[in-house]
């Protein structure tokens, strides 16, 4: 578009890019059936029944900063424990305290959520023990896609690429440094493939260095629980109605949303937009803590367990990092741009409170091209990106 001799080019930044469906986060991992009649005899000797070895106390407690856990009911963290215990040692058949099997459904899920670091579970069995038509008992079996000592062997690799992230780690980060050094770290490690081996769990991060939603959201949260950060998994969908994968974290206290799969530039050339990838921010901080009114705008959650209602924005990526308007401050824009040149930046946001900000920002410095007025490009010319839907602008220096 000509105005005055001046070309703007513009980009629009696509928040709901394509994503592939089949990809998705496993929210309903698989389970198969059994029955045998106990009237009938049964199958105790070809299926032998294991019970638990550790003490319940002792796990129990291991459990505490667990979120999915701390939301079931007591008769529902046995459950938890058992299969928990289960899945730890390869176990087969182990009885449940349950024959709810929507319930042992939903507590397999809240396991999964809840420890990244089982990697080697996606799905489960079970066999129901009747008699007659009243089901007696149910026992339970992972489902293992590997070995015991194939999992030593991944182990050692995971080990290995944690270690080296988190030396990186400044000594004296604080949690919020902590979420954004795990953030910026796997994005600038990590490609998006919707081809990815085990993109369903971290291995393809921590050994493929190539993931989707899941693999992303589960890494950040080995990486930050091992930080010394809350972080859980978190189920849904996204703008488009595909299935997406996200993280909920605590920072001092209070809670924030980070997606990192949305923060990556190679998810949004993946996602179909028609410019160069060099044209894209590097890293998108639009959803590096932010609220659930923030988040509901492109994130709808459909998790195992209720989410809590996030309303802090002391910890947002924008607020921390000074640039945040909840006013139209054209000093405040002179010294953001000023800063971002003696830094060496390619580029800068600006993120606004709401929409009547965001419309004023945009009026003045794209509609009224005030723009120029900060940048140093003899050409006249500067691609930016708007994101109406986190009332965003970005300009490229």
């Amino acid at each position: 578009m000509k105005k005055a001799g001046i070309l703007l080019f513009c980009m629009l930044v696509l928040t709901g890019a394509l994503y592939f469906a089949s990809q998705g986060p496993s929210k309903s991992e698989s389970s198969l059936c059994r029955q045998e009649d106990l009237a009938a005899g049964g199958t105790k000797e070809s299926l032998p029944e294991q019970v638990l070895t550790r003490a319940d106390d002792e796990l129990r407690e291991e459990q505490t900063d667990c979120y999915a856990f701390g939301k079931l009911s007591e008769d529902e963290q046995e459950v938890y424990l058992e299969i928990l215990e289960a899945l730890i040692h390869f176990k087969e058949n182990v009885k449940l305290s349950s024959c709810d099997k929507e319930l042992i459904s939903r507590v397999f899920q809240c396991v999964l959520n809840d420890h990244p670091e089982i990697f080697y579970v996606d799905g489960y069995s079970y066999t129901e023990y009747t008699l007659g038509s009243i089901l007696k008992k149910i026992t339970f079996t992972g489902s293992y896609r590997f070995s015991p000592e194939e999992v030593k062997e991944k182990q050692m690799q995971i080990d290995n690429y944690v270690n080296q992230c988190l030396a990186g780690m400044p000594e004296d980060a604080d949690e919020y440094e902590k979420v954004k050094y795990v953030y910026e770290y796997l994005i600038h490690h990590t490609d998006y493939d919707a081809a990815a081996k085990d993109s369903q769990n971290i291995c393809s991060v921590f050994l493929e260095r190539k993931s989707v939603c899941q693999g992303y959201a589960k890494a950040t949260q080995y990486l930050l629980n091992r930080a010394g950060v809350f972080a859980t998994l978190v189920l849904g969908e996204v703008v488009g109605g595909e299935g997406h994968a996200w993280n909920l974290v605590r920072i001092d206290g209070a809670y924030y949303y980070v997606d990192t799969t949305w923060g990556d530039a190679s998810y949004q050339a993946v996602g179909g937009s028609d410019y160069p990838i060099e044209k894209i921010p590097t890293i998108n901080y639009d959803y590096l803590c932010v609220t659930t009114e923030q988040m509901e705008q492109t994130h709808t959650q459909d998790n195992v367990v209720e989410m809590p209602e996030c309303t802090s924005m002391d910890a947002n990526f924008y607020v921390r990092e000074g640039v945040y308007f909840t006013e139209f401050d054209e000093k405040k824009i002179e010294k953001i741009f000023t800063d971002s040149y003696e830094r060496g930046d390619t580029y800068v946001t600006l993120k606004c409170e709401g929409p009547d900000i965001y419309s004023k920002m945009q009026e003045t410095l794209i509609g009224e091209q005030g723009v120029f007025r900060y940048l140093d490009c003899p050409d006249k010319a500067v691609s930016y990106v708007e994101n109406e839907k986190q009332y965003s602008l970005s300009f490229w220096l």
